[in-house]
């Protein structure tokens, strides 16, 4: 809970700063802050819980602010037609991190959890990496002025000279516009879209992330060891769901690829609560159909996060990013309190549910990701094959009209 509370506050903040100094600096601060802060976990000492709460705060803070400035720096430098597939392309990755993670687990001995803490350093080398290779956005450099410096990293991208390149001007970058927080409130339909959005599928997501585990050792008697090498199987089927999703994104569209999320993630949620005592095949119906699930529920996560950006005008993208994922975030909390609340149980942090009311928890959790799937369904802009100047040129036409109609009614 204290990494998913620095989670959304990171979202915020780094999401701000980024727009503010550049993509690049706050790439390597988001990697050096979470780095730092899991290589003094190092040093929890014995019964150190509030030593150890406090340095994952911190971890939340670095992750958070990663996840919303990483993908807006890779789109920002992709051509239209590949944007939405490089884009969940990137959120593959995750997974094979988590992975990576439970296998040093499984190696390493139990008295060995400090090593663990120590290999969370290595990221920070990633930094040289960065800062020796990785120019700045082009586009963020074009909103900025500095015409020159965009030259160069156009051309690093495309490896040719810059002299090869014309100099961009402020006919082609627009104005330089200063952010500001508040703006985002100028684009209703992106605030939707993206909140409503990421609050769904992370509430969704994180519910039977959470639950799963508990329930297949409640209900199909296995130990705890055994039901962990069962989520390996929803751990598969989500990083299959997430390369599919990032095709699904060029192929159907986002606001298409974001329903089929939704409605697919939540129909099956729903389905399994009601098959919780069945059998298939000799196998549990609801570990199968969770699994299922998990093709949709995580594996469209390679829509939520790059859609969240394209949705907003370039001078706001980390900011509204930002917002997007640190008001999702609440879901972390809002799934299992809610949860405790619907089943009538005392413990709101982890719900004991019985088993009659697994049917209302699972529903509970499925309308979580129907209510994304009808938000990216009917609310979602369309910015599939659309340039980012021209996603910027639709939402600045919207948001004058807003205020145009607004300075009229005043």
């Amino acid at each position: 809970m204290s990494s998913g509370i620095g989670a959304i506050i990171g979202a915020y903040l780094w999401g701000w700063l980024a727009d503010r100094i550049g993509r690049r600096i706050v790439f390597i601060g988001t990697v050096l802050n979470f780095s730092i802060a899991t290589g003094l976990l190092y040093f929890t000492p014995d019964n150190g819980w509030v030593y150890l709460a406090i340095l994952r705060f911190f971890v939340g803070v670095g992750v958070g602010g990663l996840y919303c400035v990483d993908l807006p720096l890779v789109q920002e430098f992709m051509p239209s037609h590949k944007r939405g597939w490089v884009g969940g392309l990137v959120t593959c990755v995750i997974p094979l991190g988590v992975g990576l993670g439970a296998v040093l687990g499984a190696i390493m001995g139990t008295d060995q959890w400090r090593l663990l803490f120590a290999i969370g350093v290595l990221p920070a080398v990633l930094v040289l990496l960065v800062r020796l290779w990785v120019p700045e956005s082009p586009r963020w450099l074009c909103r900025q002025g500095r015409y020159d410096e965009a030259r160069k990293s156009l051309a690093w991208a495309l490896q040719v000279q810059p002299s090869e390149l014309p100099l961009p001007s402020a006919a082609d970058a627009g104005p330089i516009v200063k952010t500001s927080w508040f703006d985002l409130f100028k684009y209703p339909r992106s605030l939707i879209v993206s909140w409503l959005g990421n609050a769904g599928a992370q509430t969704g997501v994180y519910g039977i992330t959470l639950w799963a585990p508990a329930l297949f050792v409640l209900l199909l008697r296995v130990t705890p060891q055994e039901a962990a090498k069962m989520m390996i199987l929803l751990s598969v089927t989500g990083f299959l769901g997430r390369i599919s999703f990032s095709w699904f994104s060029e192929l159907l569209g986002r606001r298409v690829a974001g329903g089929l999320l939704g409605l697919g993630a939540g129909a099956l949620t729903i389905i399994a609560g009601y098959h919780y005592d069945v059998t298939l095949f000799g196998m549990s119906a609801f570990w199968l159909l969770l699994a299922a699930a998990f093709f949709f529920a995580d594996g469209g996560f390679a829509i939520v996060g790059p859609y969240a950006a394209e949705v907003w005008p370039s001078h706001l993208r980390t900011t509204g990013m930002g917002s997007a994922y640190g008001f999702g975030g609440i879901g972390k909390i809002i799934g299992p309190v809610g949860l405790a609340l619907i089943v009538g149980s005392n413990n709101y942090l982890k719900p004991d549910v019985p088993l009659t009311q697994i049917p209302t928890a699972f529903v509970y959790l499925g309308c979580w990701f129907l209510m994304a799937g009808a938000v990216y369904l009917f609310f979602g802009l369309e910015t599939r094959g659309k340039s980012i100047e021209q996603i910027d040129k639709e939402l600045n036409a919207t948001a004058d009209v807003a205020a145009s109609a607004t300075i009229r009614r005043a």
